[in-house]
């Protein structure tokens, strides 16, 4: 039977004042529930590692709990009163120490534990020693503890002494602890991290009957250290139905505190459903800000709540929380911050202007400056991420370079930190021009051959460019940069079905900057293409201002884009003689190899299908133009619509089996791995036609009223490209 040696801060029994809410039961933890047992009683010196906010003392604390309850059925706490073994474990490790507690030393330490379990047995005697909140400012996180610090409070839980703690070395702690079998639980103990690495690894060795459990942001880094890391709760369902994890911990502990207050109520529908998994995508499925929300959702509504996590999160908080440490999300992601030193706190604040997943160059180009330099960043991010403030997305090593995305409250955390230290604005241009380069290089890879490298490119980047495009109109002078990017990203938005959101960055782009530009008739060009199978009425009116200014720039690609898009709307309208003369004026007017749009390969394509039922043998012709057109062996999208137009021109001549063999051979050269480029589509569809023996007919559309509100753009700054 378990031994748990109990120390309160003072020297009266806890009252339930101090003790606060007794935790709620462990929700979608089970599998680490059970991996930390067989950790425990596999391995001497285990380590519960992970980001604030967790739950890795909380899952510690259940491992330990089982460990007691083995024949256990009642702790004693202070003068008579009685809990449950697991309960007091558990409420012991999440409630804050008491004030006297506080007011001890300038150590901070907080020796805590549980006495008398039944009778005393030979089970392992629990000794559990957790780092507190120190000061008036705990919320702040508590900065590195003193010299000695972690060592002197396990000296006095051992001894039993509160109050007196003097200058104990760790051979005196391994003298107490020798005579018994104990589970030394060390909890929070980052602050005084370094002491606790030194201290385990010479209790260890002088002390075999020893077994520790740790709880702390990083490894400890000893040899025969097993390492439990906990990542947050999953959104998703984990068999495919029902709800996550995180969603069941967010209506469990909603539910219980909408019982303590009147009037609040959950209508379980859809939508009220659908907000509380939105909660818990915003917070990164972070158990401590699901139930910080759960309180506040309690307070006010589920769908309000939803509504300001979209913008932010650190704003979570709840009084009356049984932890000081857990009673503000912003006060829980400053524990980490205050052990930084200041490049790690600098690399915090600026690379939370970045989005999604970013590499070690991005990081570098980002946040070095006034005083850093860039060749420190790469460390700076390594540190940061053992102590979870970045997870690391892909396996460091080899020829790539290591990826990190940064945790949702920390992200938050850091955009306050860079508005404080009013580096907001120069942060955002920065990114910019990075995100500014990386759409040239993935358009400069598409132009020369190397598309499925550009396409990974593109899907690796595509948060942090979608964060620049959707700022750029609040800062002006970034909007000339921001819409090049834009048109640099042509393929990605009319190739891969992307068309409503690159329309939408232009439409908001191009009146911010000058109408006398080159840059604004390719717009022009490019967002009527991408409006005209939604849109064919806004579409024509873009088209129009984009012909004069592409006239007056002289730019004959744009001029033949223009006509390009002309004939698709005439070949969705029915006119075929319209759209014939169209696609001939493009074909001939793009130069072969201008990059930023499409190729004339693509126009010869059209105008072959265009010409399938009054002249066969001119669209023949038109495809074999197209086949042979410079370059077209590298432009893998080009050829593939040649290669459908190719196999829809032998289909309406009656040639089925070349035409099927020829549409399979376009799809199997396509890469799997990569999203279905435009094409696919109509080439599976072709492959049907044939099968049932039908006709293919030309790729006709009803044509809507035109709703598209088109601002057309007006003289401005020229911006930072000039």
């Amino acid at each position: 039977m378990a031994d748990v040696w109990t120390r309160r801060g003072g020297d009266r029994a806890p009252s339930a004042e101090d003790r606060g809410h007794v935790p709620g039961p462990l929700v979608g933890r089970e599998r680490e529930l059970q991996d930390l047992r067989t950790l425990l009683e596999n391995h001497r010196l285990v380590t519960v590692a992970g980001e604030v906010g967790v739950g890795k003392s909380r899952l510690a604390a259940e491992a330990v709990a089982d460990v007691v309850a083995l024949g256990a059925g009642e702790c004693v706490l202070g003068a008579g009163e009685r809990r449950p073994a697991g309960e007091a474990i558990a409420g012991v490790v999440a409630q804050g120490p008491g004030e006297s507690v506080r007011g001890v030393g300038e150590d901070r330490i907080a020796a805590e534990a549980v006495a008398g379990v039944g009778a005393r047995g030979a089970g392992p005697r629990i000794m559990v020693v957790r780092w507190s909140e120190g000061g008036q400012d705990a919320g702040c996180g508590a900065g590195p503890g003193s010299p000695a610090s972690l060592t002197a409070a396990v000296m006095e839980a051992a001894a039993g002494i509160h109050g007196r703690r003097g200058a104990a070395g760790v051979g005196a702690v391994a003298d107490r602890l020798r005579a018994a079998d104990v589970l030394l639980f060390l909890d929070d103990v980052d602050p005084v991290h370094a002491e606790c690495v030194g201290m385990v690894q010479t209790l260890m060795e002088f002390v075999p009957s020893l077994r520790v459990l740790v709880t702390t942001r990083r490894p400890l880094g000893l040899g025969g250290e097993a390492v439990l890391r906990l990542a947050p709760l999953s959104v998703e369902p984990v068999d495919g139905h029902g709800t996550g994890p995180a969603a069941e911990l967010f209506l469990d502990r909603f539910l219980d505190r909408s019982l303590e207050r009147a009037g609040a109520s959950f209508d379980a529908d859809e939508s009220e459903l659908s907000s509380v998994a939105d909660i818990c995508r915003y917070v990164g499925g972070l158990p401590l800000a699901v139930e910080l929300a759960a309180e506040q959702a309690a307070r006010s509504s589920v769908g309000e709540v939803a509504e300001r996590l979209k913008e932010h999160q650190c704003w979570l908080s709840a009084p009356d929380m049984a932890a000081p440490r857990h009673r503000s999300l912003r006060d829980a992601v400053a524990a980490p911050y205050v052990l930084c030193d200041r490049d790690e706190r600098i690399v915090w604040a600026r690379a939370s202007i970045l989005a999604g997943d970013f590499d070690e160059s991005t990081a570098a180009f980002v946040c070095a400056g006034g005083g850093l330099a860039p060749a420190r960043v790469p460390a700076c991010l390594t540190r940061l991420a053992a102590v979870g403030v970045l997870t690391p997305v892909r396996d460091p090593g080899g020829i790539r370079e290591p990826r990190y995305r940064m945790a949702p409250a920390a992200h938050d955390f850091g955009g306050e930190r860079l508005r404080e230290a009013r580096e907001f604005e120069v942060a955002a241009e920065r990114r910019a021009i990075h995100f500014h380069r990386v759409a040239a290089l993935a358009e400069n890879l598409w132009s020369l051959g190397s598309q499925p490298q550009a396409v990974r490119l593109v899907l690796d980047e595509a948060e942090g460019l979608r964060a620049m495009l959707e700022y750029a109109p609040r800062q002006p002078e970034l909007a000339a940069a921001a819409l090049e990017s834009v048109l640099n990203l042509w393929f990605w938005w009319a190739v891969y079905d992307a068309a409503d959101e690159g329309r939408r960055h232009l439409l908001r782009l191009l009146p911010m900057c000058r109408s006398d530009t080159l840059l604004i008739a390719r717009g022009l060009c490019l967002a009527a293409w991408l409006t005209a199978y939604g849109d064919p009425y806004g579409a024509s009116e873009l088209l129009q201002h984009a012909w004069s200014a592409a006239v007056l720039a002289g730019d004959d690609a744009t001029i033949g884009r223009i006509a390009h898009v002309q004939g698709m709307l005439a070949l969705h309208e029915g006119d075929l003689e319209r759209a014939t003369e169209q696609f001939q004026e493009a074909a001939n007017t793009i130069p072969p190899h201008v990059s930023g749009g499409l190729p004339p390969a693509v126009s010869l394509a059209a105008l072959a299908v265009t010409q399938t039922q009054q002249s066969p043998r001119a669209a023949r012709r038109s495809v074999r133009r197209a086949l042979s057109q410079p370059g077209i062996r590298g432009d893998a999208w080009a050829c593939l619509v040649a290669r459908y137009a190719q196999a829809f021109v032998d289909h309406s001549d009656g040639r089925t089996g070349r035409a099927r063999l020829r549409a399979h051979r376009a799809l199997a050269a396509l890469d799997g791995r990569l999203p279905a480029p435009h094409g696919c589509a109509a080439l599976r569809d072709l492959i049907t036609d044939i099968d049932r023996g039908s006709r293919s007919g030309l790729p006709t559309a009803a044509v809507p009223r035109g709703l598209t509100g088109v601002a057309i753009p007006k003289q401005a700054d020229s911006g930072i490209l000039g």
